[in-house]
């Protein structure tokens, strides 16, 4: 009787151990890979904080690619002739892009060249300029022809009329891709132009979520994933351990 006792213990006892091994070593390794995700997720976080980003010179001249299109010749034109009153991304002269330039000529109002007593080849300028990229920046046009009619007759500001046909055409289709009305696929001229609608509604800019930060994403919302799933695991585990004591309970 006593062998029995002894037998129907030790049967208990492991029976515990093993039900105790098959609940620790799942639930170790899930946490193992919870934690490898969330680490690899900070290690990321912190190379993208620590990596330097190059200082790039928001004044400098667009480069040409190999087979330039007729949009990418209009960057160097608008950065010739547009980019010092409508700013390096078309935002206009705000307080910030003025900042770039320098200290003495940050005033344009009081500069010798656009203050109310101007440099011989000097030109006075309005108080305010506007952005021809972003939201509404095009409100007033209806179409691409409007809007090429209009560079080439009073811009730039400082002498109007000055552009060629080509460079109007080419600083129009750079406007127009830049606000994505326009592909830059092929030549914009006056046979299309009036096809190319600008909507006088704001414009809708998508929001772009750089690559790193789609991995980031997906690692964090994976590993808690991982770390939930295994605290639901254990809990089942603990609930099915409760019920088998309960029930031995009862035989008892």
């Amino acid at each position: 009787m006593c062998l029995t006792h002894v037998c129907a213990a030790r049967s208990k006892f492991v029976q515990r151990k093993l039900l105790l091994k098959f609940i620790c070593i799942p639930f170790g390794i899930a946490l193992l890979f919870a934690g490898l995700f969330l680490d690899a997720e900070d290690v990321q976080g912190s190379q993208l904080q620590t990596t330097p980003v190059p200082t790039q010179d928001r004044l400098a001249e667009p480069t040409l690619s190999v087979d330039p299109s007729q949009a990418d010749h209009g960057a160097q034109v608008y950065w010739l002739s547009c980019l010092p009153c409508h700013g390096d991304k078309g935002q206009g002269l705000t307080d910030e892009f003025r900042a770039t330039y320098p200290e003495e000529e940050q005033n344009c109002w009081q500069s010798g060249c656009h203050g109310k007593n101007p440099y011989e080849n000097g030109f006075t300028i309005p108080k305010k300029i506007p952005a021809v990229i972003g939201d509404t920046a095009l409100a007033k046009f209806s179409t691409g022809a409007q809007l090429h009619a209009y560079i080439r007759a009073a811009m730039p500001f400082w002498k109007p009329g000055s552009l060629s046909e080509d460079d109007a055409w080419q600083v129009t289709a750079f406007v127009l891709r830049e606000n994505k009305l326009w592909n830059g696929v092929g030549v914009l001229n006056e046979a299309n132009a009036a096809d190319v609608v600008i909507p006088r509604a704001a414009f809708l800019t998508p929001v772009v979520t750089t690559q790193v930060d789609q991995v980031q994403k997906t690692n964090g919302a994976l590993g808690w994933i991982i770390l939930l799933g295994s605290l639901a695991v254990l809990l089942i585990l603990l609930l099915i351990f409760k019920k088998q004591k309960y029930e031995q309970d009862l035989q008892r």
